[in-house]
């Protein structure tokens, strides 16, 4: 069991997030959950995201918020600062979840749901 909490990141409705949640609650994994909708976006953790695992990893552009973008703002998050920008505006670009794993799990972040990932940085406590 971790010492220190996972942090899941995401919106409490999104179905993915659900999972997720879901496989740390039967893994018996301690987490806490922020959610960009009522807690938005925390600038400072974004920011350690665009840079590990990058902006291109973390902007969803297959979504329904992406697609419902002005083109312009599409336009805009062409580079890490665009899309900076664009995800603390609109958090529902943001692919989900984003989990930062604990020092006991060897640290790190993840963008998306990977039930086999997880279970390998289990497994291997990487």
């Amino acid at each position: 069991m971790p010492t220190q909490p996972i942090t899941l990141y995401g919106i409490r409705n999104c179905d993915t997030v659900k999972k997720a949640r879901q496989w740390l609650d039967d893994h018996q994994l301690a987490y806490t959950f922020h959610d960009f909708k009522t807690q938005g976006v925390p600038a400072a953790r974004l920011d350690h995201w665009l840079h590990k695992p990058g902006w291109e990893t973390l902007l969803n552009r297959k979504g329904t918020t992406w697609r419902r973008l002005d083109p312009s703002l599409q336009t805009g998050a062409n580079d890490a600062d665009g899309a900076r920008q664009l995800m603390l505006e609109h958090a529902s670009v943001i692919k989900r979840p984003v989990v930062e794993w604990s020092e006991a799990e060897h640290g790190g972040v993840t963008v998306g749901f990977n039930p086999d990932d997880w279970q390998a940085r289990l497994d291997t406590g990487r």
